[in-house]
C-alpha cells in the first residue's frame, strides 16, 4: 500500500512539474511526502525480515 501511495505522489509531482505556476509550492510538499512514505516503507521492510 506505501508503494502504491509513493508512486501515486511521485506522479502528481511529475504533473505538478508541468504545471508549475498553478501549484506553485505544493509541488515539493508532494515531494517530500513521498520521499517520507518511501522511507517508512524501507525502515518498515528491514524490521520485518
Amino acid at each position: 500500500m506505501l508503494w502504491t501511495l509513493f508512486l501515486i505522489l511521485l506522479v502528481a509531482w511529475a504533473v505538478g512539474l508541468v504545471t508549475a505556476n498553478t501549484m506553485g509550492g505544493l509541488i515539493h510538499l508532494l515531494l517530500l511526502a513521498a520521499v517520507i512514505v518511501l522511507l517508512i516503507n524501507v525502515v518498515q521492510s528491514r524490521t520485518t525480515a
